[in-house]
């Protein structure tokens, strides 16, 4: 049995909080962004979904069935890249410098600390240490070790992005610079490689117009809530920055970068009031910002794992993504465009 549901919004949001059965060969456990999911490309889009092997989602043929019921939807694993099988001539596998993303996004989290991860100060959600403790990666990267493995990624895998994160660091800049260095040399290797990188504000905003003259293409400036009690509470460290600073490095950022190539990311299911949440996200698109809107997911080694937080329900889900896309249509503004 087979049924037509390519655009139904509900079906969409359940595989994104429940996840899929499938063998995905490139995927994350641990890391800076979300993580515990599979690399797939679904409908042609890159896709990361949660592996989870009691969800009633399965990808059967290249496609999602459950149960009997082909969902309409079409999907290919990921292949493990050719670049994963190389190491720098000091060693080092590429695996553990940058990561796939995708089909052709190469991304990597140039300083793997922050001095924000101390219990009490660390973001529940995040588990950005944890994948350097299991040693599937190393503290920092070099502009040398990332323009080596991003030539490789382009030459080998057709790469055709690269997203540049790092953990906050202690200087005014917040670890800005490092990433000033490391767009420069990337693209010294290969030039007109799009390089999106994700800061916090950093406390001078000069290094914006840096990371622009160095060649990044767009900026991230990630609050993930803008309530401030759901701030305190889920980012104690993080939430000590004033939304008024991020409202600032948003205003600039829009000015260096330009519009709608400046993102941030709002997570659903923190406790903030969806229709605040939607608000919120409409303030953004106004002022040039693309709010990407998605669940919050309490990975293993997570504080909210551990403290037994729940995904949000697929229900909220849909309801907020469907009012913020609603806004982003009619501000015509795509994520396509944060590359």
């Amino acid at each position: 049995m087979r049924v037509g549901i390519e655009e139904d919004l509900d079906t969409r949001a359940d595989i994104a909080v429940r996840g899929v059965r499938v063998d995905a060969p490139v995927q994350r456990s641990k890391g800076a962004g979300p993580s515990d999911d599979g690399h797939l490309v679904v409908d042609g889009a890159n896709a990361t979904l949660p592996l989870n092997p009691d969800s009633p989602y399965e990808v059967r043929d290249g496609r999602i069935h459950r149960g009997a019921v082909d969902l309409g939807l079409s999907v290919t694993p990921v292949a493990r890249p050719r670049f994963y099988d190389l190491s720098t001539a000091d060693g080092v596998p590429y695996r553990k410098i940058a990561l796939l993303h995708g089909k052709d996004v190469l991304a990597t989290t140039a300083v793997q600390t922050c001095i924000r991860y101390a219990e009490d100060q660390r973001c529940r959600f995040c588990t950005i240490e944890e994948s350097l403790r299991a040693g599937s990666t190393v503290a920092v990267k070099t502009p040398q070790q990332l323009a080596e493995v991003a030539e490789a990624a382009v030459r080998l895998d057709g790469v055709r992005q690269m997203v540049m994160t790092t953990g906050t660091t202690a200087g005014p800049d917040r670890g800005a610079r490092h990433l000033v260095r490391c767009v420069r040399a990337v693209l010294e290797a290969v030039p007109g490689l799009p390089v999106q990188v994700q800061i916090e504000p950093p406390g001078d905003l000069g290094v914006l117009t840096e990371l622009r003259d160095a060649g990044a293409t767009s900026i991230g400036i990630h609050v993930e809530s803008l309530d401030d009690d759901v701030r305190r509470r889920w980012m104690p460290g993080k939430s000590t920055v004033p939304l008024a600073e991020y409202e600032a490095a948003w205003a600039e950022a829009v000015r260096v970068f330009g519009r709608n190539r400046v993102s941030t990311y709002l997570l659903i299911g923190l406790g903030e009031d969806p229709d605040d949440l939607v608000a919120g996200a409409g303030r953004l698109i106004e002022a040039g910002v693309y709010p990407f809107v998605v669940p919050m997911r309490p990975m293993l080694g997570t504080l909210a794992r551990r403290d037994g937080a729940t995904a949000p329900s697929p229900s909220l889900v849909a309801d907020v993504t469907s009012r913020v896309a609603a806004l982003l249509r009619a501000a015509g503004m795509t994520g396509a465009d944060q590359g």
